[in-house]
Parts: C-alpha cells; sequence; structure tokens
C-alpha cells in the first residue's frame, strides 16, 4: 500500500501570536513530503515510525471513546495495517518547524477517518473550523497542545489565512516572479527543536503583564501588518513591518533563538540585508528569513545552509 503525498507548511507569520489572537498565514511547502506506507521488511528508522503509530493508535483510540462526536477511525484497519508493517515515509525533517506531524496526521485522518471531510467539498468555514479542531486534538498526541493548523495545511495544500482563533479561510497569495531579486528563505539551524518546551516557555511569559502588553502592541501589530502587505503584494511595507517584528521577536523570544544566532539576528537588522524570524516554535530547526535582495542576504549568511521558499 501507498497512501497520497502530504506536505510540509510554513507559517509565514503567526507563530506564538495566533495563541493569542494575532493573524497568521501559513503556505504550503512543497519541497518535503511524505507518505504512508506498508512494508514487510522495515529499516530502523520505519520501524521507529511503525512503533510511533502503535502509540498513536492508542491514543486515537481513547481520542474517539472521550468525544465520539469530534469523529472516529477505523481502528480496526488501522491496528491490521499497523501490523502489516505501516510506517510514514517522510522526507520532511523532525524538530524543524516545517510540520512533520502535521502530514502524518492530515495522512492518517484522509486514510481512516469515518465520514471524512473531504478536499473537494465545499469548504465551509464550520467545516474549516471542525477539520482545525479535530487535527489539533489528533496532533495533541505529539506537542502536547497543537491548533490543528500544521495538519490543516498539509491536507488542503492550500495557503491558509488566519484571521483568530475562530476565522480561518483558504487564500491565495502573489504569485512567485522566478527572476525577482526578493525571497522568504530557509536558515538551517543545525540543531533539533522540540515545540513542548518551547510553548511552555511562552505560556509562562503570559502569566507577566510586560509580556502580554508587548504581544499586543507589538507582535500582533507587526504580524497583521506583515500579513496584510505580503497578501496585498506590497513588499515595501512588508520589508518594513518585517524588519519590526524581527527586533520585537529577538528582544523577547530570546529563549527560542538559538545562541549561535543572536548576533546574526541583529546584523540583519541593522544592516538591513535581511531580516530574520521563527519558523514555527523556534529553540532550532529552521529559521525564517526574508531579503530584498537575497544575493546579497547569500553573501552576509553565506557561511550558513539557506533554501528559498518563495521568490518576488
Amino acid at each position: 500500500m501507498k497512501g497520497p503525498l502530504f506536505y510540509s507548511k510554513i507559517l509565514l507569520f503567526g507563530e506564538y501570536g495566533i495563541i493569542k489572537d494575532s493573524k497568521g498565514l501559513s503556505i504550503p511547502y512543497n519541497f518535503y513530503n511524505g507518505a504512508l506506507k506498508t512494508e514487510e521488511n522495515l529499516s530502523d528508522q520505519a520501524l521507529k515510525s511503525n512503533e510511533s503509530l502503535k502509540r498513536f493508535a492508542v491514543y486515537l483510540k481513547e481520542m474517539q471513546v472521550s468525544d465520539p462526536e469530534l469523529v472516529t477511525f477505523d481502528l480496526e484497519k488501522l491496528q491490521t495495517d499497523i501490523e502489516n508493517g505501516l510506517y510514514f515515509d517522510s522526507s520532511i525533517p523532525q524538530g524543524y518547524g516545517v510540520g512533520s506531524s502535521g502530514a502524518l496526521v492530515a495522512a492518517i485522518y484522509d486514510q481512516y477517518a469515518n465520514n471524512k471531510i473531504t478536499v473537494l467539498e465545499n469548504l465551509t468555514r464550520e467545516k474549516l473550523l471542525q477539520l482545525k479542531a479535530i487535527f489539533g486534538k489528533m496532533e495533541s498526541f505529539f506537542h502536547g497542545t497543537s491548533s490543528g493548523l500544521d495538519p490543516l495545511n498539509s491536507y488542503l495544500s492550500l495557503p491558509i489565512l488566519i484571521n483568530s482563533k475562530d476565522n480561518i479561510e483558504p487564500t491565495g497569495i502573489p504569485s512567485q516572479k522566478e527572476g525577482g531579486t526578493g525571497a522568504v528563505f530557509l536558515i538551517d539551524s543545525e540543531i533539533i527543536g522540540e515545540t513542548a518546551p518551547m510553548v511552555n516557555i511562552f505560556m509562562d511569559n503570559l502569566k507577566n503583564e510586560g509580556f502580554r502588553s508587548m504581544m499586543k502592541s507589538q507582535f500582533t501589530k507587526y504580524t497583521d501588518a506583515c500579513v496584510e502587505s505580503f497578501l496585498k503584494g506590497d513588499f515595501k511595507s512588508l520589508f518594513s513591518n518585517t524588519k519590526q517584528l524581527s527586533k520585537v521577536v529577538l528582544n523577547n523570544f530570546k529563549p527560542m533563538i538559538p545562541e549561535k544566532f543572536h548576533n546574526v539576528w541583529q546584523e540583519g537588522i541593522e544592516s538591513n540585508d535581511y531580516y530574520l524570524k521563527l519558523c514555527g516554535s523556534g529553540g532550532g530547526g529552521y529559521i525564517l528569513g526574508f531579503a530584498p535582495d537575497f544575493e546579497k542576504a547569500k553573501q552576509s549568511l553565506k557561511d550558513y545552509k539557506l533554501e528559498v521558499v518563495y521568490k518576488f
């Protein structure tokens, strides 16, 4: 058996902010993908995935018992397939903020959910929110808590605009310019990040009134402005807002930025060659960069591995 491919995703804007109702914009990233497969002789990697699916199946069973209204699965078929060597064959790096568990959740839902909502239906806001709720509950197995957005993005393979927690919609983004000089890119920190500890630090910080007020007056303000200018294709405004957002993140989210990147982050803000922000929860994995002139940014960041996500 080989299931359909599900892609990785990149949350361009909104990490942490969407927990506090800022806007967000998430896009599929087709460079990485994964699919469910069944094989008799499993490699070490596949065996690890198969073991993890066993634990996930137990969790889905409990989830179905505690909330049968939300979703039910063909657990018998899932169990049989796991026994027959089911695993998730994925090129999506884990702990990198590009949605490795999201793609797996989307694949399991697609293959085993009863009465599933399909991509071909008229996706009303209610259906999108229902999918997001199902995916959030499923993905909590991997992270402790989940907004459900990563699997939703992977499942629909469409850019998703998050207006607020209860208001999400598929959206169009400006088409890429192949010859464009500007770029959104990824830097490989070469450190594996873990979501749960980073989210815990953030939740602790929220108990502090000064931090809450910064989220509202600065972080949400610049995140919302970035989303709006990106969707309009107003890149001049995008860069001035991304610069401000980059400063806010450097000043208030230091634990989420790997230490060796603190100076690199500051240099981007000072030189205007590039602006950095978190990709996912941070702590490692990828860091997201925005550059008005990518060739210039490449020179400044020549010691690091860069991957272009989007050109304009």
